[in-house]
């Protein structure tokens, strides 16, 4: 990897877009570098074409050397396998390549194991490598099957190339926007193109042949601001995710507990800086399958259960069966806690102790504790986060727009990474200390709530009821809202004046989740204020959470109730935001085994339960495989009828 953060780049664009500048800019610090022509030499009487070419000829740094592959389009992998770790490619362009690919000259010739062998090649590149091509997928579909046949094979290209790349830019009338974001800074297209740095000998750059303008423009990402070392949140490490030993140490043993390497990895710091992914009002993300919840609903009506049923537990199993599309669902069998870990300064956090919550997310780590017992119980992972701490928001903005921004992206990284894992449910929990009290805010400004209705009881380290504390905190809210009473109540605005970093995270993780399909359990005032912001963002995400208990907290409660999401208990634990929704789990899970697994009633031609269990009996009663990724998406609360859907 380079210094820049990137080892290999694909660089897009439409025609005179300022592609080619772009990358040329990328590579001018290098002190020598090979420029790969790939385009044919044209027509002779293309006096036009003639003059592009020597115009870059002309601009051509002396310190640069010309490689030919017009001639075979199989040797452009080549240059690229040979180049060693001190060399700086520069391929202008792609455009040039697929046209003498499908050079009848060429032919016949194997199209799709060269364009692998192109991509394998950039793959595994000990060079720095700028690859240029132009982006003709924007465009009307050619009406010539001379020019289906471009565009297709170029795109088909192009999805290689970036899919091998470490970054992908796409430069639109000059400006750049990230597609795959490096790690790090890089400069953005020059007004005017220096006349050191132009295209070399064989350049067919923006003028490469089936070239396109696209339709949309695309602004450039703002300046990226850099956390601590200048490492950026692509080129950060996620949390390491944990997972406990089967058999939990006992109660009295020491600090490191058997099985306690695998809790030992350190935790990631959220870093503060932009990357690529625009998370912005009005996103239209999945919604869950309106059709198959409630058919799984009713079709508990027909199992050979004696009684009235699973009560209500039946919205696990209509809820499971949306998320997962299907209307015979499957138990969760891969399950992933996410503790985030972000302190609210100021009076937000009055009555707790100080360092706390801190000392609460190191003993997550090592295995210890409530949430990470219960975690090992349910046969779960565990991802610790540190979210950025929040400054007192009865003075100033909690957190800078910036901040706001990374903490988003963050969190729908995380809930990106789970899903590729393969996690079939998340379970959003939260340590920070002041969090309750930026949740009431965030109740009162969404909701329009008073603080304290909504603001619940302060409880000391030793047990008792702290009425002092609760009246600072609710004295800090008001200050809060009094203070933003005239700012604006868009989502970003919430988060960075009165949510906080925690806020703002799990706020990203819902989207992420939401945007993959993967369905949430809430459970604390954390979970179910990033539900209340995320409705501005994108109103699908409350569809794919779950909340089994409201914990009898006040500001849960009415969360709950605009979201529309109904608990399924009423625990009333008190053991941190997210252990009683792992407490309820295996309740849950077994709701959706007896589901999974019952015969049909023998009244409505099922089995005889009473009959010698044979080979046909075997299947009604066997263990149910793990659940995949359902094909929609959406958080589901409770049945809806068929053909309703969700807003």
């Amino acid at each position: 990897m380079s210094v820049d953060g990137w080892h290999t780049l694909l660089v897009l664009g439409g025609i005179r877009s300022g592609k080619s500048e772009f990358a040329e800019s990328l590579v001018a610090d290098a002190p020598m570098v090979r420029y790969v022509a790939t385009a044919p030499a044209g027509d002779p009487d293309d006096t036009e074409w003639a003059a592009r070419l020597a115009a870059h000829r002309a601009r051509r740094p002396g310190s640069w050397t010309t490689e030919e592959t017009a001639t075979d389009p199989g040797r452009l992998a080549e240059v690229i396998t040979a180049a060693g770790p001190n060399d700086t490619l520069l391929v202008d362009d792609l455009g040039g390549w697929v046209t003498v690919l499908l050079d009848p000259a060429h032919q016949p010739a194997d199209d799709t194991a060269t364009v692998a062998e192109l991509a394998a090649a950039v793959r595994a590149s000990e060079a720095r490598l700028v690859l240029v091509s132009p982006e003709v997928g924007l465009s009307l579909v050619p009406t010539t099957p001379l020019g289906r046949a471009f565009t297709d094979a170029l795109g088909a290209t192009n999805r290689a190339v970036a899919d091998a790349c470490d970054a992908v830019a796409l430069v639109v009338a000059g400006q750049t926007a990230w597609l795959k974001p490096p790690a790090a800074s890089l400069p953005t297209v020059p007004a005017h193109p220096p006349a050191a740095h132009a295209h070399p000998a064989g350049a067919a750059t923006d003028a490469a042949v089936g070239g396109s303008h696209p339709d949309t423009t695309v602004g450039a990402p703002p300046e990226p601001r850099h956390a601590a070392g200048g490492r950026g949140v692509d080129d950060v490490a996620l949390p390491e995710v944990l997972t406990p030993a089967a058999t939990p140490a006992p109660a009295g043993a020491s600090a490191g507990p058997a099985g306690a390497g695998d809790w030992a990895a350190p935790t990631m710091a959220l870093p503060m800086i932009a990357t690529g992914l625009v998370i912005q009002p009005g996103m239209e993300l999945p919604m869950p399958d309106d059709y198959t919840g409630p058919q799984a609903v009713d079709r508990l009506a027909t199992l050979d259960v004696p009684g009235a049923g699973l009560g209500v537990l039946e919205q696990v199993v209509g809820f499971a069966a949306a998320t997962q599309g299907s209307a015979n669902p499957r138990p969760w069998a891969s399950v992933r806690v996410l503790l985030l870990h972000g302190d609210h300064e100021g009076g937000a956090s009055a009555g707790a102790v100080a360092g706390e919550s801190a000392r609460r997310a190191r003993q997550a780590r090592a295995g210890r504790g409530a949430l990470a017992r219960l975690a090992a119980e349910n046969g779960a992972s565990l991802q610790v986060v540190e979210a950025p701490a929040s400054a007192p928001f009865e003075d100033g903005p909690a957190l800078t727009g910036e901040q706001v921004e990374a903490a988003l992206r963050y969190g729908w990284r995380l809930a990106e990474q789970a899903a590729d894992a393969g996690v079939q449910l998340l379970v959003l929990a939260a340590c920070g200390a002041g969090a309750e009290a930026a949740a009431a805010a965030v109740l009162a400004a969404t909701a329009g709530a008073e603080p304290p209705a909504v603001l619940g009881r302060v409880v000391n380290d030793q047990g008792e009821i702290d009425d002092n504390a609760w009246m600072v905190r609710c004295a800090a809210v008001r200050d809060a809202l009094h203070r933003t009473r005239r700012s604006p109540r868009e989502a970003k605005d919430i988060l960075a004046e009165l949510g906080g970093g925690d806020i703002a995270t799990a706020t990203g993780v819902l989207l992420g989740a939401t945007a993959r399909r993967v369905p949430v359990l809430l459970d604390g005032p954390v979970g179910t204020a990033a539900g209340m912001v995320s409705r501005d963002l994108a109103g699908q995400a409350r569809h794919w959470c779950l909340l089994p208990d409201h914990g009898g907290r006040p500001g849960v409660r009415l969360a709950a109730d605009v979201l529309g999401l109904t608990p399924l208990l009423d625990l009333r634990l008190d053991l941190g935001e997210g252990a009683t929704a792992l407490a309820a789990l295996p309740l849950l899970r077994s709701a959706l085994t007896l589901a999974a697994s019952l015969p049909v009633h023998p009244s409505l031609g099922g089995a005889d339960s009473e009959a010698p269990a044979g080979p046909a009996d075997e299947p009604d009663f066997a263990e149910p495989e793990p659940a995949g990724p359902g094909p929609t998406t959406v958080g589901y609360d409770q049945p809806v009828s068929p053909g309703r859907r969700a807003d």
